[in-house]
């Protein structure tokens, strides 16, 4: 396979991770960061601070400059907290011709209620066949161990996430591909609300079945809003819909469900986060996603009790009892 030159933008512990992969995997990448002294720290000292035992290999570069960053680039890859790729993008597209992208931000743009495949879309003159998101159940602290791990390639062009399937795919890395692009991109966003929840459960003390009940029925809250928006059912019984889900719902390397835990043992929204280092993209998605929920008139209950946990100082225990205590209704109804 021919080597191709890539460059991601956003050095934060999954871009990072999987700079690392696509350089080992023999194609010659580029990673950018957007502050200039801790790139300059990655470059020299080939550590991150988020992830023990990882070392960028010898041969990626780390760097602030957006343009010598791109420099060569054939496909460019966005790896961006989610409420930042709108800013990234604008400074990037000016730069960057019509390079595909490769997106691996997960959420939802926070009052346009875009999807970030749609945000790319918006800043940048790129059709929508030269756009995949990647996503799947995959914690970067896993992937830099080379444990086995699977990801789905989704496109409106099946021929791109073709090629980027081959790409990216090693021995212990297997990626799949899928045309429903929307599914994809909720079903690895919303999850993250789910996951927030699941925290809430585990820091309270509730067990394995109040675990099961709440994952099964946020992936129902998920597909709801999934067909609403024009996906397709199956994807949300794949990788990026109950794999994605379960892997954040119950992993120790969530940062979602680590919310969630502390909100759970008692600690206030503030004060948790304020002591988190990285992003609980779950957090904005939790407004997005009631944007969402009123924009297609959809029912999310799971959802909505987050939210008020989240933004309206609701207690933990009161949302599961509202939850709990609702009117009874068929298990299959849509």
């Amino acid at each position: 396979m021919t080597p191709v030159r890539f460059c991601v933008l956003g050095a934060g512990s999954w871009g990072a991770v999987m700079a690392a992969h696509l350089h080992r995997s023999g194609h010659p990448t580029t990673c950018w960061h957007f502050i200039e002294d801790e790139a300059r720290e990655f470059e020299t000292t080939r550590k991150h601070p988020f992830l023990d035992g990882f070392e960028f290999p010898s041969g990626l570069r780390i760097i602030s400059n957006l343009r010598e960053a791109l420099e060569g680039a054939e496909i460019v890859v966005v790896a961006v907290p989610s409420q930042v790729v709108r800013r990234v993008m604008e400074q990037t597209a000016p730069l960057m011709g019509d390079r595909p992208v490769m997106n691996l931000s997960k959420g939802i743009e926070q009052g346009t209620l875009l999807r970030m495949s749609e945000v790319i879309l918006a800043t940048t003159d790129l059709p929508p066949e030269r756009i995949a998101t990647v996503y799947g159940p995959s914690h970067a602290e896993e992937v830099m161990q080379q444990l086995p791990t699977t990801l789905v390639a989704a496109s409106e062009n099946l021929e791109y996430a073709q090629r980027l399937q081959q790409l990216l795919s090693t021995e212990r890395l297997r990626v799949y591909t899928n045309r429903d692009i929307i599914g994809v991109e909720l079903g690895g966003s919303v999850k993250n609300v789910i996951a927030i929840a699941a925290g809430i459960c585990a820091g309270i003390g509730y067990g394995d079945n109040t675990m099961a009940a709440l994952v099964t029925r946020g992936l129902a809250e998920i597909t709801r809003l999934g067909l609403a928006l024009g996906a397709e059912r199956q994807t949300f019984a794949g990788l990026t819909g109950i794999g994605d889900l379960v892997v954040t719902a119950y992993s120790r390397h969530s940062r979602n469900r680590y919310l969630g835990v502390e909100i759970g043992q008692g600690r206030k929204v503030k004060e948790v986060l304020d002591g988190m280092a990285m992003v609980a993209e779950g957090l904005y998605t939790a407004q997005s996603v009631m944007g969402l929920a009123e924009k297609f008139k959809v029912d999310l209950p799971i959802c909505q009790e987050v939210y008020r946990v989240l933004f309206e100082d609701k207690d933990p225990r009161q949302a599961i009892n509202d939850l709990m205590t609702r009117d009874l209704r068929d298990e299959t109804t849509t």
